[in-house]
């Protein structure tokens, strides 16, 4: 059994075989021709799109700015707007999720609460990766940090979002297609 140090966002390589049962039986690759699919699932998969493709956009830009590839102007006015609707939308995003679906989800496999709480406890240990990144970029905005370290923090947190999302996914979206979206939206 996996100790609960070993599956903290930080330390872990993806979920215990024990969570990944469902996957077994509804396994990624056949997601998107599950007549179940479209709605929920879609929409949930197509927000983790969004928060990864806002990272890599963040990512790139700050590269872009230390390699001189981009103006500093440019990469500030992108990391205000965009940045700010990531942790916005994470935030938002994460709330929904541990309010309303992973009890939800809990009731409809009870066997895969270790799995929620585990993703609950990602959430909780995001708000200060987040914390870290607003704060990182925030001073990029106002002169008083520097691109480069900010780089650094977007690779960080990237890495970690990255995890949590992969997690979830592998956890959630084969709960929704055995059981289908109803009483979840």
């Amino acid at each position: 059994m996996d100790s609960e140090d070993d599956l903290a966002l930080g330390r872990r390589e993806g979920l215990p075989d024990a969570l990944r049962a469902l996957l077994e039986a509804y396994p990624r690759d056949s997601w998107e021709a599950h007549p179940g699919f479209g709605g929920l699932v879609e929409f949930w998969l197509e927000r983790h799109l969004m928060f990864r493709k806002l990272c890599a956009m963040l990512r790139e830009d700050a590269e872009g700015a230390v390699d001189g590839r981009l103006a500093p102007e440019t990469q500030q006015g992108r990391l205000a707007r965009y940045g700010t609707m990531l942790v916005n939308e994470l935030h938002g995003h994460h709330q929904i999720e541990d309010h309303h679906y992973f009890p939800a989800l809990s009731g409809l496999e009870p066997q895969l609460v270790r799995g929620f709480t585990l993703l609950d406890g990602d959430h909780h240990a995001m708000d200060g990766l987040l914390d870290r990144f607003a704060k990182a970029g925030n001073a990029v905005l106002q002169g008083q940090g520097e691109v480069g370290p900010f780089r650094e923090e977007v690779l960080s947190f990237e890495a970690m979002l990255d995890r949590h999302l992969v997690d979830e996914e592998e956890l959630i979206v084969p709960v929704i297609l055995k059981h289908g979206a109803g009483g979840l939206q």
